[in-house]
């Protein structure tokens, strides 16, 4: 395995700055953020170049990325602005095909109005990613979908519907615990039923307050927050070895949400923590 990060953080920097960054301080891999109108890359304008821009600053800094990650809302109500967000989708498909990268990170969208999170997924969900999961199969691209809480894919019969409804082998999930534990879902054996899904995983844990969730309840705010790995509940030596006996070999990508530490600080602390597991 290699540790990398979510480049998101460094909104305001030049993915070169990134990079840098990065290789001074031993990382391998970065999951390079991008949605319309902002992030690291605008795939349309890599695109006319061929990529060779992007791929000469690849190797120049001997870093390259673990996916592309577009968490933007795919079911945005604004048609404008979902149609936007399907095309720069495909764009990076594109992109990654190359680049030599074969992984996309994105969502599964919010839920609709008066709708539930399964109804999305039967309605919604389900036929927008039978569409990008059969473009992205002819570049030999999987889509891996990160299971934030608050997006459609917020627990395990949810993640089960989708992979029913669209048993496209190139659709799976950009594995996070954090989401996981604060919902008290058992995130070790979600990797060994979801195992044939992961094909990516961020690398984010979650401290819970348990003295505050014992006087106000989990109905109430404020009692658990994300942290750098390390920190919170998540058991990061079992959680890899249950990655490394599934036959993950891939990205421990580092998702820095800690407002307690600093942006650069937080990726190096996080880093030297997961270390000692990857040999």
């Amino acid at each position: 395995m290699e540790i990398g990060f979510l480049t998101a953080p460094f909104l305001k920097e030049s993915l070169e700055y990134v990079l840098q960054f990065a290789s001074e301080n031993g990382f391998t891999k970065v999951e390079i953020f991008s949605v319309p109108g902002a992030g690291h890359i605008a795939p349309e304008e890599v695109l006319t170049d061929g990529c060779k821009k992007l791929n000469d600053l690849f190797n120049l800094y001997g870093v390259r990325p673990s996916s592309y990650a577009c968490y933007a809302n795919i079911l945005d109500p604004d048609t404008k602005r979902r149609q936007q967000i399907i095309k720069h989708l495909e764009n990076l498909v594109l992109v990654a095909e190359m680049t030599g990268v074969d992984i996309i990170c994105t969502n599964a969208g919010m839920p609709l109005p008066e709708k539930t999170k399964m109804q999305t997924i039967e309605q919604d969900v389900a036929p927008y990613f039978k569409q990008i999961c059969s473009f992205a199969a002819k570049h030999m691209v999987k889509i891996a979908l990160e299971n934030w809480f608050a997006t459609n894919i917020q627990h395990l019969e949810h993640w089960k519907k989708l992979f029913e409804l669209v048993p496209y082998p190139n659709l799976g999930l950009n594995f996070d615990p954090s989401h996981l534990v604060h919902q008290g879902i058992d995130y070790l054996a979600a990797v060994d039923e979801f195992a044939t899904r992961i094909f990516h995983t961020h690398a984010k844990d979650c401290e819970i307050n348990q003295h505050l969730l014992q006087r106000i309840g989990n109905q109430e705010k404020g009692w658990w927050r994300y942290v750098i790995p390390g920190y919170g509940r998540i058991q990061w030596g079992r959680y890899i070895s249950k990655l490394r006996k599934i036959g993950y070999n891939g990205v421990l990508s580092i998702e820095h949400e800690d407002s307690t530490l600093g942006r650069e600080e937080g990726f190096i602390v996080g880093k030297k923590y997961l270390s000692q597991f990857i040999v």
